[in-house]
């Protein structure tokens, strides 16, 4: 019976686009249902609770592909995250497609060009030297790299998803592959920090023989961004982004590296952020490793530390993972990590706040996800 319905659903909607799916194009519903349970030590405080995403971040989406010949392929993907403890859309958003949506064109020769709401090339640099994938809830790198504090208030920061973007991504030749984009009136940090600025990235990394190893530049220009509190708009000045990532594969052991530093242009004298001094580079380095223990088993290190340029507002951190397959799709998964912060600095996991600036944060978690 349920066979049947599906079929004549398929149908239907086939007949609804005006014509059937060719043989040489396909659509695939895909996603990811995490959820985990937590405990929180934040500055004396301690609380448990049910989130969602602590291994991976729980999403739903489409992806396509049409052959169009010649070795020529367009493709799209529209995805959008939620959180399966409660069932809101992720982030709170109320946008459909928040994570990403893009069409594109591929080639075998030439590399894909892709417009839309994507990760830019900074993701791209990062993401093979994070051992939590730069997970939203419980990467240490994600958390203290969107970190807003007193002095980073004004601060833009990469390796995040750019609006109205164009990325092009060139095959790989050799191991080596370029990535460059271009985003107009761009938001590049989730929707968190929204700036009317336009952006640039490019990155060059290489893959082979158990190393991977990337360098990254980024400019974003300047914008305003409102607070609560705050009597007007912080005028963001522009910045540049610097990123490097190492990582090597020996043995059962892949060791990871990356540093990513940012640097905003001087406020306008006298005005808001100059005043309140929010404008403040900083970076961010990161040590890690990833472990595959047994075929079911995978060991999860990383130490942070965050420099806040100018003042005493740094943070350190370090987090061990382990994940356990049940099936190919299905697994469960324990974190545990500390993050300790001094002076203003106010570094946290992603979705948590600390109780003070200065304050010490304890967390800990078990869960599972399972891959659809």
């Amino acid at each position: 019976m349920r066979t049947t319905s599906l079929a004549l659903c398929g149908a239907t909607l086939a007949l609804a686009s005006g014509a059937a799916l060719a043989a040489d194009s396909s659509v695939t519903l895909y996603g990811i249902a995490d959820t985990f349970i937590q405990y929180l030590g934040n500055g004396g405080a301690h609380s448990f609770a049910e989130r969602s995403g602590g291994s991976s971040t729980s999403v739903f989406g489409l992806t396509g592909t049409e052959d169009l010949g010649g070795g020529l392929r367009v493709r799209f993907v529209l995805e959008n995250g939620f959180n399966v403890n409660n069932g809101s859309l992720y982030l709170d958003s109320t946008a459909m497609f928040v994570r990403q949506s893009w069409i594109g064109l591929q080639h075998d020769r030439y590399g894909t060009l892709s417009f839309g709401r994507q990760y830019g090339p900074g993701f791209y640099l990062v993401y093979p030297t994070d051992p939590f994938g730069l997970n939203d809830a419980t990467s240490l790198y994600s958390g203290n790299m969107a970190t807003i504090d007193r002095r980073t208030l004004a601060t833009q920061y990469d390796t995040g998803r750019a609006d109205n973007s164009i990325l092009y991504q060139s095959p790989v030749l050799g191991g080596w592959r370029l990535r460059a984009m271009y985003a107009f009136a761009s938001s590049v940090t989730q929707p968190l920090r929204r700036t009317n600025g336009n952006e640039f990235g490019a990155t060059l990394s290489y893959s082979g023989h158990g190393l991977y190893a990337g360098i990254g530049y980024g400019n974003q220009r300047s914008g305003t961004l409102s607070f609560p509190g705050l009597p007007a708009a912080l005028d963001v000045p522009s910045a540049q982004y610097f990123g490097a990532a190492l990582g090597y594969r020996w043995g059962i052991v892949n060791f990871q590296f990356h540093y990513t530093y940012s640097r905003p242009d001087d406020p306008s004298p006298g005005s808001l952020t100059a005043r309140l001094d929010s404008a403040h580079p900083y970076s961010v380095v990161q040590f890690g490793a990833t472990i595959a223990a047994t075929v079911s088993d995978t060991i999860e290190v990383a130490v942070v530390h965050r420099n806040v340029r100018g003042a005493h507002d740094n943070a350190i951190g370090a987090e061990l993972g382990i994940d356990h397959s049940l099936s190919k799709r299905t697994s469960v998964y324990a974190r545990a990590g500390w993050i300790r912060n001094n002076g203003s600095s106010t570094a946290s996991w992603s979705g948590v706040s600390v109780s003070a600036p200065g304050a010490t944060q304890v967390l800990a978690g078990v869960g599972i996800t399972h891959r659809f």
